[in-house]
């Protein structure tokens, strides 16, 4: 998806479902998604003053979700630059393919939750950014 930008990623609100005993949020496949979800993974005890992500997708959705805490995401489409903000729980960021990423100023204790489309791939990754600049021309 070499024609994706930065506008292309939009915030999800998901299913929350309150309770006195404490609050759910509900991701289903078939739902709020527009891909069925293949693999889930977390990033937890990140440093403070380290960055995630520094690489881009030629085929993988993603939705990445501030689980606890907070962090920013860095949308770079090799044109325009944007960054959100994640910090709500029931709220996700989804990112197209062809989007580079990074994600900083991890909150202390912060969990950053990603839902994604695809098992992982080595030959998806795009970890270059002279090389992704390439790609996207």
């Amino acid at each position: 998806m070499k024609e994706s930008n930065v506008y292309d990623c939009s915030m999800i609100e998901m299913d929350r479902r309150f309770h006195e005993k404490g609050n759910m949020t509900v991701v289903e496949n078939n739902g709020a998604l527009p891909y069925e979800v293949k693999r889930v993974y977390y990033l937890y005890d990140v440093p403070g003053g380290e960055s995630r992500g520094g690489h881009a997708h030629k085929e993988l959705y993603q939705l990445i979700v501030a689980a606890s805490g907070s962090f920013n995401v860095l949308l770079d489409d090799g044109v325009n630059k944007r960054t959100v903000t994640l910090n709500r729980p029931h709220q996700g960021l989804l990112l197209v393919p062809g989007i580079w990423r990074e994600l900083n100023d991890f909150s202390s204790g912060s969990v950053c939750l990603v839902l994604a489309s695809h098992e992982y791939d080595e030959d998806d990754y795009i970890r270059e950014y002279e090389e992704y600049l390439k790609y996207k021309k």
